[in-house]
């Protein structure tokens, strides 16, 4: 359900629900050709739009989605992570799409940590999961980071059928077991 009060914090970052007055940042961000090389390629802002409504409408529909990151010291839109699936996704996802110009800051990974715990402390998942393409050399290490490991290969649904991901995570369990060894922590 949608609640422009809810938000997590890390001791970097602020995951809230996306808010249209992001919109700016979200076309920005699937504007550029790096960032958006595997996450859907580059969109116009039409597109973008419907994105973001989308991502919207699973906080109404099914009470989560992916959430903004915003840094905290700054309060600038530094990309989106969270929960995700779609009808037909091979699995619970929490996904990752960070701009560039903060890659290799840790936000992925930091972010990535308390929609994890998010996911399992409230909506009870058993396990999570990461749809990564082969070549994603850096989501791939943001995984592992994470504790995931390479469970399968498989196709996402339409309209992306033609593009072959492997599914990374670990269950519940797996992620209770190695949790306590995450270098970052909720603030």
């Amino acid at each position: 359900m949608y609640d422009p009060n809810m938000q997590l914090e890390t001791e970097r970052l602020i995951l809230r629900q996306p808010r249209l007055s992001e919109l700016d940042r979200w076309a920005e961000f699937m504007a550029d050709p790096q960032t958006a090389n595997h996450i859907g390629g580059v969109q116009p802002r039409s597109v973008v739009w419907r994105s973001m409504a989308m991502m919207a409408g699973s906080w109404a529909l099914v009470g989560f989605g992916m959430f903004s990151v915003l840094d905290k010291a700054s309060g600038e839109w530094v990309g989106r992570l969270g929960p995700w699936q779609p009808e037909g996704w091979p699995g619970t996802e929490v996904g990752w799409g960070i701009r560039h110009e903060y890659w290799g800051r840790g936000y992925a990974t930091e972010g990535s940590i308390a929609a994890i715990d998010w996911a399992f402390d409230e909506l009870s998942w058993s396990e999570v999961i990461h749809t990564i393409a082969p070549d994603n050399l850096n989501s791939q290490a943001v995984a592992k980071r994470l504790g995931s490991t390479l469970l399968r290969s498989t196709t996402l649904p339409a309209p992306y059928a033609n593009l072959a991901v492997d599914v990374w995570g670990q269950s519940r369990s797996q992620w209770q077991a190695q949790r306590s060894n995450l270098p970052l922590r909720m603030a």
